[in-house]
Order: structure tokens, then C-alpha cells, then sequence
């Protein structure tokens, strides 16, 4: 590798370098210690200073000096892991530099010029890879450790690396902590003790910030069961951070199958920097908190003050841009914050450039004037290309022209506000969409009533409209304390589908989107697919006590809407407790804000709930539980189990509490959900148990505290809801309320907030991350248990190998991934699958991993053996291997009795698997996960293998001329190598040659027989067609043909030449050498200890 030319006045300090070759202008030198003759004391101690010294020039083994002779400074110009790279770069200069320094007079012309050449190499070679990192030089230095040390494909990304200790018990050792891509690496070396540490990300089931007596900060890492502590780091937070990003990345990406399409510093895993990660992190921290939709991303950001006219003072903060938007977040502790599309706004103005001013001029007679802007010129420049505006050379003289073009516009779209529609992107909807909610229909409300409560809901709406006038009304409206003051004390009905639509940013993706949501209804409609089967037979359980999902008017608009989505997002698709929450919101919203609702609920606010897994919510069920542990610590020294409640409470967060509670309680916890988010209803969470407290810790079992909520739950009203009886969700629990007295919803939700409104949404997000690889990890480790059941049942490995075997089949997999986003790997796992499909290998993987698992070395033509065995085993012959698969094979060869052995090979050698012309290629490799599951396909195919008979020796046909020379072949290449080699080889031959012989002798007794016995077919030649017809192989059947078949050829015999597996077995149970090497028992830990090292490397040397 190229170095920045350094100077260094002493060539060989303390003698530990060695000149391997030199001339007149460069020296190669090798580190002592490496290579020849290197070890002993030196080599320790040159260890250990390449070790705790960074830098690079003393950790390389190879280096390259430049001179010249008159001067005593050398300069190194490059490095070297191996002899062979710096060999290329010695012969490079030889060749190429050499020649041209002769022309130069003076020695300071000789170094300028050998100078810049090489740094116009290093920036030729940084054009590609390092051009994104901050110090491209540093950078290179532990990039050359990084490959040195551990010796990864070089497709593997280094993102970044830090000094810390790393804790061996009680003894911490000094090194580098690498973070790269897939892998957190980690060297020592100190006087000989070498410590090296490799961990993929997608195998941590823990990591966190911890500390205690002995370490006061360090970073915890749990694999399989293993603790792992790094401490002593300069920036600890900064670290920690850029684990959990990578570590969140690989779980979305080998798990999720996130492509990140829309983040083009995620999209490609070869070119991952701490740069980009740091970006993707801001950018997904900005769209949470301003609901904007998933293809926004953070590009600039802005510190200014903001002129808020509600409280006549200008607040301090932060503008956000980003793509489609422009976002105020204030940081002097008055919560307040602003949205403003930039289709929303009309022009930008700079009305005093002496304080850095701009204002933003919005639709509705609105404006926001934003002052110290540090680069306010670049910030108007950045608005007005976005929104197309022009700026105007004479832009100060023509202001008031454009005020004017600004407040007649406003007075235009005051005039006609069905034109703003247009503005916006709305289109007209289609006729098959229902245009109003449904409550509106079902329950109009009469403006005459003036009973108290609908004295008080007008009462509400005053405070709201009052609101609306001080802060704005629409997408640009000001979000301050006062809002969510308004929001717990509960949302009128007249205003709750707007400002669900508000608050959840569903109001900006539809505005984007005109027309979407009718286009994918006419789509979808008449499709059948599984997720459809699903909603038909779920749709009369949506709320069946409301009148409106008692008519056809709000059936038919909850399945346009359930079916429109799972046509939308397939990955997704239908999941129960989708239709309880839809309906709930096609009461109160219209059917395509209804839509929008859902699309911002299932893919923004509650990520990964909906699926089959339902992960989102199993992870929020984990941070509600160190919620408890922190907020609650009476309960938690009650009740050491924690997990009841996490059962008790996973319909609450799939539900949102409406499958709980009665609706018109419900929908005031959904009001605070869409403002809050998942806060909300961690928050009211608390408080259930909070308010139930006494009754929870004196119950004795599972089922009474189950019971005790229950009553709790119908007891909560809402004494506000100007909803009639007929409206109003009957009680799912229990009659008898004489043991609660009624809770009212307001004070419930106002009491969470005062108690538990202190929890940030940061540290709720951060605890999503930490608990999500526990989550995940847990869910794998039960997908493996339940392979292994069913295998454990059908091999002889030992739960223990078959856990190995497990990790290793995964593993292969995995690493298909790593280096691509476009891996035909990542189609071969669906969690959605039976345990034993979720994971498959390929011929390609599984050719590797058969390779370092094979018990006899197969030598040449190994790879024709791999694919004979992989066709064996692919029973259904779709292109893939499943786990219970493998596993067959490996047995069979492992532990299998000498018969058993020497039928497998046997076998390899017949159709399917002897499939000539061996090409590789599989012919079927159907799609997976897609469509409907045909579940009498499984049952039948589950059914077959129960009755599935025990196969005989007698079973098997005859082998032909060309298969049996073939076994020959595979048996001399089995012996290949064994000490008992030469008397394996003379017995194989001998066996060759008595069957021949055999052979021989029934040819000619067979000729001496009457001619039409001659052209009569042997009795195992009439099976052999039966066997070749299972086998859909057009080789095979061919094969078939032209043996039985007279007119083949002229040589009848020569065509009929062949033997059956006993006579193979016979001969060569004679041979005692043959049977001895075939019962030699295999080490079956050391196999997989072996697999496991060489698995990386194998990928590595590819």
C-alpha cells in the first residue's frame, strides 16, 4: 500500500529493520521479527510495539524508503502485509520510476518528483475508497492493520476503530477495537499473549453502556451466552453509538431485508462510513419527531431564533430541511415546534440583511420570520430552489411587487378554497370511495342538543378553534405545551379525524400522493391471495356492536382499505388487530385519510408490529418492561417475573387499548397516541398498573391479576362522550363493576401524563434498539430449538453437534449476504415458513459448507461430488437444502454403518444425482414467500414422509459401464491421502477387477443361452424403468431408453453391462482395509471446531 511520503531520519533505529534489497534511490526492509528467522525475544517485543504504537510504518512487516545520496533522510513511501504485495510495488518503481529520475540534476528535483508521483497514486487509489473518511492517511494505517490482523474478505467495509481494553476476566488487555460493516474486531498483542476477537453484528443478543466497582464506564457485548467488556475509551458515547447503529443496520438488512433504496449511504454495504451512519441517524431522528414520511432525509441544519407571535418573543432553535420540508424545533425548554411543507410556501423574503432575516410566506395569511441565521443566504437560496421560486436580481427594489403577488394570492385561495385543493395535490375521489367517516353518517350530530354534554363538547371545540387562531390551523400550525394540554383533556368528535391526520403526518403523505389511494383500490380489487382470505373472515369482528360495521356501507370500506394496504405493502400484507384499529379510524377519518392512517400507524409510528412476528411489539413489550423495573419498584419486588405482564399487555399495544376498553374511552388514548406516539402508551400503561397497584400485589396467580385488570378496564368511562348508548362498545369483561368504582378515561390519561410524562422519547428509542437484537436473537434461538427437535429425532448427532451444525448452516447463509444487498440468498428465508424452510442453502453454499464438513478429503472433482450429493438430498428438487437435509447427509457419513456408507455413494452415482451433463446448474428454484401458502401441498407432502417405507438394498437399481467407473474414480479420490492409501487403491482395484471378471462370466453364459432368451430383459433391469420414472431428469430418461432398447446400438452386451449394489457390497466387504477406513469413527467437535475457523477464511480466499 502507498504511504504519504514521511520523513525519517534514522533507516534502522534500534536494529529493527533488516534491508532486503536496495539501490540508488529506494530500500525494501523487513520488520525483524517477521519472516525468516524471526521470533524469540525480538519478535515479542516488535509485537507488542506494533501493537500499543499507532502507526503504521513500524506495524507493517514490509516497507519501501526513499533516498537519495547525497542527502541522509529516507522517506517511506509504502507498506506491505506480505512480500508479495510490496514486491509488486518494488518491481513497480524499478520499472517505472527508475528510468525517468535519471534526468533530473539535483537531488531535491529526485524527491519533489518521486514525492508527488506517489501522492497522485494515493489519490488515484482514494478516488474509490477512502474519499468519505475525514483522515483518508490515518485512515489507510488501520485499514492495513485491520486486513493484517484478521484476515476478512477484502470486500469487508472498515468503518472506524478505537483504543480501548478489552476485559479477559479480571485482567484487561490494551488493543484496538475495529468496527467494520458485519464484523467488531478486536487485537492485543503484549509480550506474546495474543488476544483476537472477531464478532458478528448479527449474532449480539446484547449490547449496552454498563458500569460498576472495577470498570466505572465500559461496553457490555453478549454473544451466545459469552460476556464480553471493552472499557477504558476516549469516547465511550460516541463508540457505544456507532455499535448500535451497526448492529441495528445488520439486523435490518440480513433479517428485515431492508434495502435502504431511498438512504444511498446505507444502500451499498461496501461503502458504510461513520459519516454516513452518523447522517442516516440524524435523518432518522428527524423524521420521527416531525412525522415526516420515510423518503425524507436531514440535509441541512440551521441554529436561529423564531418569532412566536402567540407569546411575542423569539425562541431559540433549530431549522431542519430536508427534500419536501422545512421544520423548527425550539431548545430553550418551550416545546414548540412547526412544520412547513414546501408546497405550502409562496415565497421567501430577506426584509434586513443587517440581523440575518428571512421570512417564510405561507398559504393561509401566514408567515414565519426567522432572525441570526448564521448562512441565512445559503438557507433562502436552498427554500427557493426547492419550492421554485426565483430570486430576482432586483430582488430589494421589487419586494413590495411580490408582497403584493403574495397577499393576492391568499386573498385568490381565501376566495376559493377548493382551488388549495388542487394546490396541494388532492384529487377528485373515486365514486367507489366512501367520502365521509363514518360517525358523521351513523351519528350525525344535532346542533339543536343542548344537553351537558354536548354543551360541553361545544365547549371544546371553542377552546380548539381559539387555538387554531393563535397557533394555526393545518400543517403549518405551531405544536407548543398547550396543545398536548388540549389533547389529554380529549379531542372533540367534530375535529378528531383532522387532527389525527395532523398530528400523524398521514396529512402530508396524502397530500403528496393524489389519486394513490383510488388507483390501488381498483388494483386490488378482485385479487385473492392469503392476506385476503384473512380480512374476509376477520371483518365482521371489527367493532360488530357499532351500527356502522353492522351495514354494508362500513364492511365495504374496511375491506377496501385492509385489501388496498396488504396490496400495498405485501411484506406486511394483513396481520390481526390491523382491522380493530381501522375501523376505528375509518369512524372518524374519511376512507383514503382512513388509508393514510394506517400506511403512517404500520410502517412509521409502529414499526414492525404488523407482521408474522409481530417483533415491533414484542420489543416494546421489553421496554415497557424496564419501565416497570424503574417506575415501579413495589410491583417488580412483588412480582420477580416480569413476563405476565408482557403477555397481559400485547393487546394493548396492537390495539391501542380500543380491544381493551370501551370506544368511547379508546379513542381519547388514541388521541395521545397520535400526538405522542408509542409514549403515550407506555405512559398509560404505568398508570393502569400504577392505579391497580394494592390489588396486584396481593393476588396470588397469573389468572387473579388477570381478572383484576379486566374489571379495571370496564370499569374506565368517559363521562364527557356525547356518544348515544347505541354507539357506545358493550363491555368485554365481566358485569359485576360493584368492586371498581367508574375511572374516567380524562383523569387516567391526565395522571399518566403528570406521573410518567418526565420519559423522553429519545431514551424510548434507544431502549428499542438495545432491546430489539435481545428480541430478535430470542426468536432465532426458538426457531433453532425447534429444528433441532425435529432433526434430533431422524440422525444420531448429539443435541450439542446438531447446535454447531445449526450455527454453521445459518452462518453460511449469512455470509452470502454480507458483502451484497442483492443476494439470491436473502429469497431463500422466510420467517414466515415452517421452521425447517426459514432457512436453505443454494448449491453454491451449500458446496462450501459441505467442504469443510465432509469426513474424507474427495481431492479432484470435489466439486462434482458436492453437486451429486446436494441433487440426492434435494428430495422436493427445488434448488435448495434445508437443515433437516444437511443433516441426513452429514449422518450418513458420519455415523452411518459401512452398508449405509457405501449406499449413499452408491446412489451419488444414479439418476437424479449422476445427472450428466454435470453443468451445476438446478432447473427449478421457484420464488418463495409469495402468493398463497398451499397448505394441502404441506399436509400431503407431510403425509408422504409418514408413510414413507424404510429403502431396502433390493431397492436400488443397477449401476451402468459409465456411473460404475465413476465410483471407481470417487473411491480413489475418497482414499486420497490416508495412510493406508496404497493397500486402499490395490483393493479397490481388486474389487474392480472381480466384478469385471463376473461380469464376464455371466456375459457368456448368458450368450450360450437360446436367442430369445438372449434379448429377454433381466429382472433388474425391468425395475430400473421404475425407479428412472420417479426421476423427472430428461438425462436419466434418455439413458433409459437407449439401454433397453435394441436398435440402440450394434453392441447389445456392451449396453447391458452392469452391476447391482450387492454384488458391489460383497466384494467389497472381502476387503478389510476398505471396511476399516469406512468404520473409522469421525471426530465430530473437532470437525466443527475446524469448520467454524475456516468458514471466514474460506469466504475470504474466494
Amino acid at each position: 500500500m502507498w504511504l504519504k511520503p514521511d520523513e525519517i531520519l534514522l533507516k534502522n533505529a534500534f536494529k529493527l529493520w533488516v534491508t532486503e534489497e536496495d539501490n540508488e534511490y529506494f530500500v525494501l526492509q523487513r520488520r525483524r521479527g517477521y519472516g525468516e528467522g524471526g521470533g524469540g525475544l525480538t519478535g515479542l517485543i516488535v509485537g507488542t510495539l506494533d501493537t500499543v504504537l499507532d502507526s503504521t510504518s513500524k506495524v507493517a512487516p514490509y516497507r519501501i524508503l526513499h533516498h537519495t545520496p547525497d542527502s541522509q533522510v529516507y522517506w517511506s513511501i509504502a507498506c506491505g502485509v506480505n512480500k508479495e504485495e510490496i514486491v509488486q510495488h518494488w518491481e513497480w518503481l524499478q520499472q517505472t520510476i527508475m528510468r525517468t529520475l535519471s534526468v533530473f540534476d539535483s537531488s531535491e528535483d529526485i524527491t519533489s518528483f518521486v514525492q508527488g508521483k506517489i501522492r497522485g497514486l494515493i489519490a488515484e487509489e482514494g478516488k474509490t475508497s477512502l474519499v468519505l473518511e475525514e483522515d483518508p492517511e490515518k485512515f489507510r494505517e488501520a485499514l492495513l492493520k485491520f486486513e493484517k490482523w484478521f484476515e476478512l474478505p477484502p470486500k469487508e467495509k472498515l468503518v472506524t476503530y478505537y483504543s480501548c481494553s478489552y476485559w479477559r476476566g479480571k485482567v484487561p488487555c490494551q488493543g484496538w477495537l475495529y468496527l467494520s460493516t458485519n464484523f467488531m474486531c478486536f487485537y492485543s498483542y503484549l509480550l506474546g499473549a495474543e488476544v483476537k476477537l472477531i464478532i458478528s453484528w448479527d449474532e449480539i443478543w446484547k449490547l449496552e453502556k454498563t458500569s460498576n466497582v472495577i470498570l466505572t464506564e465500559s461496553i457490555h457485548v453478549l454473544v451466545h451466552g459469552e460476556d464480553h467488556y471493552f472499557s477504558m475509551l476516549m469516547h465511550l458515547n460516541e463508540t457505544f453509538v456507532i455499535m448500535e447503529q451497526l448492529a441495528d443496520y445488520a439486523i435490518k438488512r440480513l433479517f428485515e431485508k431492508e434495502s435502504f433504496q431511498r438512504e444511498p449511504e446505507l444502500s451499498d454495504p461496501l461503502k458504510i462510513t461513520k459519516r454516513g451512519l452518523e447522517a442516516h441517524a440524524k435523518s432518522e431522528q428527524f423524521r420521527t419527531f416531525f412525522r415526516l414520511p420515510k423518503e425524507e432525509n436531514l440535509l441541512e441544519v440551521h441554529e436561529s431564533f423564531l418569532w412566536v407571535p402567540f407569546s411575542h418573543f423569539n425562541t431559540l432553535g433549530k431549522i431542519c430541511l430536508s427534500e419536501g420540508y422545512l421544520c423548527f424545533a425550539s431548545q430553550d425548554g418551550s416545546q414548540c415546534h412547526v412544520i412547513i411543507p414546501m408546497r405550502e410556501v409562496i415565497n421567501v423574503e430577506k426584509p434586513d440583511s443587517g440581523n440575518r432575516a428571512l421570512t417564510v410566506c405561507v398559504r393561509g395569511k401566514r408567515a414565519l420570520r426567522f432572525s441570526e441565521v448564521r448562512d441565512y443566504q445559503r438557507l433562502v437560496n436552498s427554500i427557493r430552489s426547492r419550492c421554485g421560486i426565483s430570486a430576482s436580481p432586483q430582488h430589494s427594489a421589487s419586494s413590495q411587487a411580490i408582497r403584493g403577488e403574495c397577499q393576492s394570492l391568499i386573498n385568490h385561495f381565501d376566495d376559493n378554497p377548493e382551488d388549495v385543493t388542487l394546490m396541494v395535490g388532492q384529487k377528485g375521489s373515486s365514486k367507489a370511495v366512501s367520502t365521509e367517516a363514518l360517525m358523521t353518517v351513523f351519528h350525525p350530530q344535532d346542533v339543536e342538543n343542548l344537553d351537558p354534554k354536548m354543551l360541553k363538547e361545544k365547549m371544546k371545540e371553542q377552546s380548539w378553534n381559539i387555538h387554531f387562531s393563535e397557533y394555526g390551523r393545518g400543517t403549518s400550525m405551531f405544536f407548543t405545551r398547550k396543545t398536548r394540554d388540549l389533547i389529554v383533556r380529549g379531542v372533540p368528535e367534530a375535529l378528531r379525524g383532522e387532527l389525527w391526520m395532523l398530528f400523524s403526518g398521514a396529512v402530508n403523505d396524502m397530500a403528496t400522493h393524489p389519486g394513490y389511494y383510488s388507483d390501488l383500490v381498483e388494483q386490488s380489487l378482485g385479487t385473492s391471495t392469503l392476506a385476503t382470505d384473512e380480512i374476509e373472515r376477520d371483518l365482521h369482528r371489527s367493532l360488530p356492536e357499532h351500527p356502522a360495521f353492522q351495514s354494508d356501507t362500513g364492511i365495504s370500506a374496511l375491506r377496501r382499505v385492509l385489501t388496498a394496504y396488504a396490496y400495498r405493502n405485501p411484506k406486511i400484507g394483513y396481520c390481526q388487530a390491523m382491522n380493530i384499529l381501522t375501523s376505528v379510524l375509518l369512524l372518524y377519518a374519511k376512507e383514503e385519510e382512513a388509508f393514510w392512517l394506517l400506511v403512517a400507524v404500520c410502517e412509521r409510528m409502529l414499526p414492525d408490529y404488523f407482521n408474522r412476528r409481530i417483533i415491533g411489539a414484542l420489543v416494546d413489550q421489553a421496554v415497557f418492561e424496564d419501565l416497570i423495573r424503574e417506575n415501579l419498584p413495589q410491583l417488580v419486588e412483588h412480582m420477580t417475573d416480569l413476563s405476565f405482564f408482557s403477555s397481559v399487555s400485547l393487546s394493548w399495544f396492537l390495539t391501542l387499548f380500543i380491544s381493551v376498553l370501551p370506544i368511547e374511552s379508546a379513542v381519547n388514548v388514541v388521541d395521545c397516541f397520535f400526538y405522542d406516539g408509542i409514549k403515550a402508551i407506555l405512559q398509560l400503561g404505568l398508570s393502569v398498573l400504577d392505579y391497580n397497584m394494592g390489588a396486584l400485589i396481593s393476588c396470588h396467580d397469573d389468572a387473579e391479576a388477570v381478572t383484576i385488570l379486566n374489571k379495571f378496564f370496564d370499569s374506565v368511562t368517559n363521562k364527557d362522550s356525547p356518544l348515544p348508548s347505541t354507539v357506545r362498545q358493550a363491555s368485554v369483561g365481566s358485569t359485576d363493576k360493584a368492586s371498581h368504582l367508574n375511572v374516567d378515561i380524562s383523569e387516567l390519561i391526565r395522571e399518566a401524563y403528570e406521573k410518567y410524562g418526565n420519559i423522553r422519547s429519545e431514551d424510548i428509542e434507544s431502549s428499542r434498539k438495545r432491546n430489539k437484537l435481545y428480541v430478535i436473537q430470542t426468536l432465532e434461538d426458538t426457531t433453532k430449538q425447534n429444528v433441532i427437535r425435529v432433526v434430533t429425532q431422524e440422525v444420531q448427532f448429539s443435541p450439542s453437534h446438531l447446535d454447531g451444525l445449526y450455527n454453521l448452516f445459518k452462518r453460511q447463509h449469512l455470509l452470502c449476504c454480507y458483502w451484497t444487498m442483492k443476494s439470491p440468498a436473502l429469497l431463500h428465508h422466510d420467517p414466515s415458513l415452517a421452521y425447517l424452510e426459514q432457512y436453505q442453502l443454494g448449491f453454491q453454499q451449500f458446496s462450501v459448507l459441505f467442504s469443510l464438513l465432509e469426513p474424507w478429503a474427495f481431492c479432484t472433482a470435489k466439486s462434482g461430488v458436492s453437486l451429486w450429493v446436494f441433487r440426492l438430498i434435494d428430495e422436493n428438487q427445488d434448488g435448495l437444502v434445508n437443515f433437516k437435509e444437511f443433516c441426513y447427509a452429514l449422518d450418513t457419513l458420519y455415523s452411518g454403518s459401512f452398508t449405509n456408507k457405501l449406499k449413499f455413494l452408491f446412489k451419488l452415482h444414479l439418476p437424479p444425482a449422476f445427472d450428466l451433463p454435470q453443468d451445476g446448474v438446478i432447473k427449478k428454484s421457484p420464488e418463495r414467500g409469495r402468493g398463497k401458502v398451499d397448505l394441502q401441498a404441506y399436509l400431503k407432502q407431510w403425509q408422504n414422509e409418514i408413510l414413507k417405507k424404510e429403502e431396502t438394498i433390493k431397492d436400488l437399481p443397477r449401476i451402468n459401464q459409465t456411473q460404475f467407473i465413476q465410483f471407481s474414480k470417487t473411491l480413489y479420490n475418497i482414499f486420497h491421502g490416508d495412510p493406508e492409501e496404497e493397500s486402499l487403491y490395490r483393493a479397490v482395484t481388486h474389487v474392480t477387477s472381480l466384478l469385471l471378471r463376473m461380469e464376464e462370466v455371466g456375459r457368456r453364459l448368458q450368450e450360450s443361452s437360446s436367442p430369445s432368451e438372449s434379448t429377454k430383459p433381466s429382472a433388474a433391469d425391468e425395475e430400473e424403468p421404475s425407479t428412472e420414472e420417479a426421476s423427472p431428469t430428461p438425462e436419466s430418461s434418455d439413458a433409459s431408453r437407449s439401454r433397453n432398447s435394441p436398435a440402440a446400438g450394434t453392441d447389445l452386451t456392451e449396453m447391458q453391462w452392469s452391476f447391482s449394489f450387492e454384488q458391489v457390497l460383497a466384494s467389497l466387504l472381502n476387503e478389510p482395509t476398505v471396511v476399516r477406513f469406512f468404520d473409522r469413527p469421525v471426530d465430530v467437535q473437532t470437525k466443527l471446531g475446524h469448520a467454524r475457523v475456516a468458514q471466514l477464511k474460506l469466504k475470504a480466499n474466494q
